[in-house]
């Protein structure tokens, strides 16, 4: 078996992308062997078509609309939802923004001013 990549095509409610997929291929033989770092590789282009085909917010416009709003991403996970951490993971594109987490962040990148209503109601909870 060699290490290198092979094409491969993923699909979903009729959108297709084809990506080059690392892993072991032994000669002759169409599967490989892959690896948690290869199979992220799927996973996030997998990630791309569903957000693409359920309207979600794709990676980079998670990321783009939260350094417009000045937030860290563990402070965008704590402000907007999902947790601290949970910013970094759509960011990366290792875990899709939600329906609602996609909506509020369209209506904050429409009404960045918004924003202080989210805060306010996060101070009220931690004062509870």
């Amino acid at each position: 078996m060699t290490r290198g990549m092979r094409p491969m095509t993923l699909s979903y409610k009729g959108r297709s992308v084809e990506i080059d997929m690392p892993g072991w291929y032994a000669e002759g033989v169409e599967d490989g062997i892959h690896d948690g770092d290869d199979m992220k590789v799927s996973d996030r282009a997998l990630h791309r078509l569903k957000a693409q085909a359920e309207g979600l917010l794709l990676p980079e416009d998670v990321r783009r609309i939260r350094r417009k709003l000045g937030l860290s991403q563990r402070e965008a996970g704590l402000v907007i939802g999902g947790g601290p951490n949970a910013f970094q993971k759509y960011e990366a594109g290792d875990v899709l923004a939600s329906h609602a987490i996609s909506s509020a962040l369209r209506v904050l990148d429409a009404h960045p001013d918004a924003l202080s209503i989210l805060r306010a109601h996060r101070s009220e909870r931690s004062a509870a």
